[in-house]
């Protein structure tokens, strides 16, 4: 019975995943700052998939796969790891996280509306209605949250929209290039390391011409920051991407998408639970209509 929901479960372990990873990294860019983060955490990660990979398979790397498959993959790894996050970035710098994080919630209606135009998957109205009510839940969450306290012009807004969108593109990029690479027998956990390798040698290319590498290695001066750092490249690139794979191997692309989407709203109650911060009603109303949405996919 449950492996008939295989990609579906996957997709929801991918989304507690990345909700560990962000609160992980949030302690860490508190104490030491951004810049390096996406540097280090894909490097632990990486190291991490090298050592798992050669005990599994006895290679560090899928030397057997076809070329075209490395490409894919490795042209998935730079849009959707060093880009898309490059993106990221940016875009909270000029909107903050609440606006950032509502604008990227568009994800799941961008993947699947490219997997409609590039391989034809079309969703039944049951699981449109469904996958509106996920991203209406969503969007509905991230809104209940405050917004940030300092202004902004209508300038700095609209760039930030633009980088935002950017994320929003490059991310469900990443979906599409995956799932072209993911035909066959071939294993999530290759194509993983593969994604992880291409994005770890290009924020590392572009940060020896930018001269900040040495900077990077301040990091572990900082036990608690260097912890939560591995710690949420554990949770995020290791554990997490490799489970996207598996949904994105064995579901549609739209709603794999959508249920990796969650993250916002278990953080919400992880803030509650864990936090013991104030939930207004509107995020509460914002929740159940997303796991609504969630449970309704299972049940079409």
């Amino acid at each position: 019975m449950l492996t008939a929901y295989q990609g579906e479960l996957a997709g929801i372990a991918t989304a507690f995943c990345w909700t560990v990873s962000y609160l992980l990294f949030t302690i860490a860019v508190r104490i030491a700052g951004p810049k390096w983060l996406n540097r280090w955490r894909l490097t632990v990660a990486l190291l991490l998939l090298l050592v798992v990979h050669w005990a599994v398979y006895r290679t560090p790397l899928p030397f057997g796969a076809d070329l075209g498959r490395w490409g894919w993959l490795t042209l998935s790894g730079v849009v959707g790891f060093a880009m898309s996050d490059a993106f990221l970035f940016r875009a909270l710098l000029h909107l903050g996280a609440h606006r950032t994080s509502l604008v990227t919630s568009l994800i799941p209606v961008m993947s699947a509306l490219l997997a409609w135009i590039i391989f034809d998957e079309r969703l039944s109205l049951p699981q449109m209605l469904s996958a509106g009510a996920v991203v209406s839940g969503i969007a509905l969450v991230i809104s209940a949250r405050p917004s940030s306290k300092e202004t902004a012009t209508r300038k700095e807004i609209m760039i930030g929209v633009l980088f935002a969108l950017g994320t929003v593109v490059t991310q469900s990029l990443r979906y599409i290039l995956s799932k072209q690479a993911l035909g066959g027998e071939f294993p999530a956990l290759s194509a993983n390391v593969v994604q992880i390798l291409a994005a770890t040698l290009a924020v590392w290319i572009a940060a020896m011409f930018g001269g900040r590498w040495k900077q990077d290695l301040a990091v572990f001066r900082n036990r608690r920051a260097a912890f939560s750092m591995i710690g949420g490249a554990m949770a995020g690139p290791f554990i997490g991407v490799t489970l996207s794979m598996v949904a994105l191997a064995n579901a549609q692309i739209g709603i794999a998408s959508i249920l990796m989407a969650l993250p916002p709203v278990l953080l919400l109650a992880f803030s509650y639970v864990v936090l013991k911060e104030k939930v207004t009603p509107r995020a509460v109303a914002g929740t159940a209509f997303a796991i609504s949405g969630v449970a309704c996919l299972f049940l079409i």
